[in-house]
């Protein structure tokens, strides 16, 4: 069953393997939210209209209706989601942590 109050547009610019971007779809799962899932390492440009839209080059962003929440992770999209009451509160546990970095291997583009 969906938690969402309102329709919601998600466009998330994430990484296939980083831990910050599987914390971003784990709060997509968690919520049962439909999103646009824009995968920044092999297709440039997603991560250059990424940079445009956020106007800084960092990982994962996270455009919500327009607005667009750079370089976050996914505990800090529930508690924008929450707190714009676009969501309500699940005590449901994820798949994968929500605040969790990278591995450095997985910022490069692949060639």
């Amino acid at each position: 069953m969906a938690q969402e109050l309102k329709q919601l547009k998600i466009i998330a610019y994430l990484k296939p393997h980083c831990g910050w971007s599987k914390g971003v779809r784990a709060i997509m799962d968690k919520y049962n939210l439909k999103f646009e899932d824009k995968d920044i390492i092999n297709n440039q440009a997603n991560y250059m209209e990424m940079v445009q839209k956020s106007q800084q080059p960092l990982s994962p962003c996270v455009e919500i209706n327009g607005k667009m929440l750079p370089d976050i992770s996914g505990e800090e999209v529930e508690h924008y989601l929450l707190q714009q009451g676009l969501i309500k509160k699940s005590e449901s546990p994820t798949s994968h942590p929500t605040n969790k970095s990278c591995d450095t291997h997985v910022h490069m583009f692949k060639k």
